[in-house]
């Protein structure tokens, strides 16, 4: 089972097969190009699971992810993996299940990530919008400040900014010049390197594809993900992305980091919520 655009490096990094005669378990590869800091980042992971969940629902018309709650147990690393997943509801309108991903380290099989999510048809939701935050008035993407010019580094760390084409907003790049804002807040545009539009798995990977927040407090070390829970409000149009993360209590090592994401027209398509705990630089 592999996504239908096969040129985009996003969907090589999410594919997976389904292993023959275990239903419920896929297998893939962990592609060292999407890694932070040695792991491999945990949108990508998020998408993944997301992926192999599409297919476990698809008999069932719920393609898309509504809501997806995800504890990260350990460091996923580059190389083979398996998901497995388990339906604990099938409905008219929406199906719910367990998804977990393993990798085998020292001969035996760890388990990297579990998951709980509630699939359904965004297609087929109703298209009134009662209220809804704005999107954020950035520069056009010209005048944002590129990934490809992040300090050397941060990019040794980081090979996923090769596969992105992040934007960030001027106002937001103080930390890389040693002089963060204090708000605890960084925003830009985003897409996919090699042209691939978005959808609904690749805002998965949206919601925690940006600088870890606590840049922007002057706290240089990566945020380890301990929960994430991602929710897809909309089929996102074809286009650039607006993504605003931000964190209000940043205390004893942990934070909570707060995603906003919205499509070309100007529609919230995703929002996420993760508990991090940050590692301070070294």
């Amino acid at each position: 089972m592999t996504s239908t655009q096969q040129a985009s490096e996003f969907d090589r990094g999410i594919a997976l097969a389904a292993r023959a005669g275990e239903p419920g378990c896929y297998e893939g590869s962990l592609d060292p190009g999407w890694q932070i800091a040695g792991g491999i980042n945990g949108g990508l992971l998020l998408a993944t699971i997301g992926n192999a969940l599409r297919d476990t629902f698809s008999a069932h018309e719920h393609p898309d992810p509504l809501a997806v709650s995800a504890f990260y147990l350990s460091a996923s690393r580059p190389g083979a993996a398996t998901v497995r997943t388990e339906v604990l509801r099938r409905g008219r309108s929406m199906s719910t299940g367990t998804a977990s991903l393993l990798q085998v380290a020292d001969g035996a099989e760890v388990e990297r990530i579990r998951a709980t999510a509630t699939y359904g048809d965004l297609g087929g939701l109703p298209a009134d919008v009662h209220s809804a935050p704005e999107a954020p008035n950035l520069p056009p993407p010209e005048r944002c400040v590129p990934s490809d010019l992040a300090p050397e580094d941060f990019r040794s760390m980081a090979s996923i900014l090769d596969r992105l084409d992040l934007r960030l907003d001027p106002d937001c790049v103080g930390w890389a010049l040693g002089e963060p804002s204090g708000r605890g807040m960084l925003q830009g545009w985003l897409r996919l390197a090699d042209g691939r539009e978005p959808d609904p798995l690749m805002l998965l990977l949206a919601v925690d594809a940006l600088p870890p927040v606590t840049f922007d407090l002057g706290v240089m070390g990566w945020t380890p993900t301990l929960e994430l829970t991602a929710y897809v409000r909309a089929v996102p149009a074809p286009g650039w992305l607006r993504v605003r993360i931000s964190t209000s209590h940043f205390a004893g090592g942990f934070l909570e980091e707060d995603a906003e994401v919205w499509d070309s027209t100007g529609r919230l398509v995703a929002q996420s919520r993760q508990l991090a705990r940050a590692a301070l630089a070294r």
